[in-house]
Order: structure tokens, then C-alpha cells, then sequence
């Protein structure tokens, strides 16, 4: 069994404007950047409701919300519904090639358009690669890259973490033009298979906000998980 570490000394962010909830100020805990965060204590973070942004650790802490709270499937109860099993049924022509975090301009391009398409105007929204990878290929723990593909044409890919029980599932982002194919549904399902494959228990979804349309998918995956700050455990809500 991995030896875990305890969380080190946390630090509260300034406030800001929440980008999920209109008219809501937000705020998070960050492990402090200097600070290196080894797998171990990466395990304990996750499994105490942190995720990660690059190399900076947070979980949200706002003034007066707590309605941001992070979410795992557990994989070996999982079972696909009726639409989840069409998705995977109409994408039977899709390859799915692992690799190791590094720069790729074709990753690259394909990120930017899918943010300028689902997320116009918003803070990833941004065309500078130093950015992007600070974002999602720069990574001091257990990290992969699952590239989905027809033919060779680049449609998706994941990034995602090892961790002590399962994957956590960093972002994803795919080619916005194929929204028939339901991409993102289909790359869950692919890392729950994986997270099985592996003898995982969880995959780790990241936050969820019941009254924020942009999360609402996460509530189809059941049964769903979600990390109570308040007593510190996962709580069945799905």
C-alpha cells in the first residue's frame, strides 16, 4: 500500500468572481507552490477533495457557497444507461492511443478550437501554448495522455492522473464540430473501462455544481460520489 503523506499548510486565495454561479464570490485553498507535492500526499489530496490546475493544488473554499464539490464514480458498480451505450455503439470507429504529457502543436490546435467553439471569451480561452501547458502538461505526479482518433484525424484527448485508488480525469477536450459523437461522454466511459482494466476503484471527475448547467453531464454517470467538506467524507448523491 502507498504510504500516504499528511496535508501540508494551506493557504486561502483572494475572492473573486465565481465563473459557475452569477452574483457569487468564490475563493480556494492552494497548497503553496513551493511546496513539493509528491504522489503520495497527491493521493491524500484527491481523496480529501482537491484537484489540481497544472502544478497548483486547490479545493474551492468561498465565503458563503459550498456548492462546488468534487465527484468520483465508482467504477466496478458502474452501468452504462441506454444513451451512454448508443455513444459507444455509434463511436466504434474511434482508436484511443496513449501518451506521455509532452507539448504537441497538434494537441495544441485542436484545444484552442475547441475553446474558442464551448468556451468563447473565457479564461482558457487563451492563445498562448506556454499557458496551455502549464495548464495541462506540466505535472510532477503519475500523468498520461489518451489521444482519441478516426483514422489518424485527432478528435479528443484526455488528460489524466494516477492515483492511489483510481484515475482522475484532469480535462478533456475534443473536436467541438463532432457533437453528434458526444465526445466527452465517450471519454469518460473509456476511462472508467480503463480505471476497471487497471483493478481501480474510482474515477475522479473533478467539481460539480448541481445548479450549473456547464457540470450537469456528471449527474447521467450513477452511482456518483461527492466529498462533504463539512465531515470530511464521500457521500453518495447520484
Amino acid at each position: 500500500m502507498t504510504q500516504q503523506q499528511s496535508i501540508p499548510d494551506l493557504y486561502k486565495s483572494t475572492t473573486h468572481s465565481c465563473p459557475y454561479l452569477k452574483d457569487r464570490e468564490a475563493a480556494n485553498l492552494l497548497v503553496d507552490p513551493r511546496f513539493e507535492v509528491t504522489p503520495p500526499l497527491y493521493d491524500n489530496l484527491i481523496r480529501s477533495g482537491f484537484r489540481r490546475n497544472g502544478k497548483l493544488y486547490y479545493r474551492p473554499h468561498c465565503p458563503a457557497c459550498m456548492a462546488c464539490r468534487s465527484v468520483r464514480i465508482p467504477v466496478k458498480n458502474f452501468t452504462p444507461n441506454r444513451s451512454q451505450k448508443r455513444t459507444v455503439v455509434k463511436n466504434d470507429d474511434v482508436r484511443y492511443d496513449f501518451r506521455s504529457p509532452s507539448y504537441s502543436d497538434e494537441h495544441f490546435w485542436l484545444y484552442r478550437k475547441y475553446q474558442a467553439i464551448r468556451h468563447s471569451g473565457d479564461s482558457m480561452d487563451d492563445s498562448d501554448p506556454e499557458k496551455y501547458q502549464q495548464f495541462l502538461v506540466q505535472s510532477n505526479i503519475d500523468t498520461f495522455l489518451i489521444e482519441m482518433r478516426i483514422r489518424r484525424r485527432l478528435v479528443g484527448v484526455s488528460v489524466v492522473d494516477h492515483v492511489a485508488n483510481g484515475l482522475s480525469a484532469v480535462y478533456t477536450f475534443f473536436d467541438p464540430i463532432e457533437e453528434r459523437r458526444s465526445l466527452g461522454t465517450l471519454a469518460i466511459l473509456n476511462q472508467i473501462e480503463l480505471a476497471r482494466q487497471i483493478d481501480y476503484e474510482f474515477l475522479y471527475l473533478g467539481y460539480w455544481i448541481a445548479d450549473c448547467s456547464k457540470m450537469r453531464y456528471k449527474e447521467n454517470f450513477s452511482p456518483l460520489e461527492a466529498f462533504d467538506t463539512e465531515i470530511g467524507e464521500w457521500c453518495n448523491i447520484a
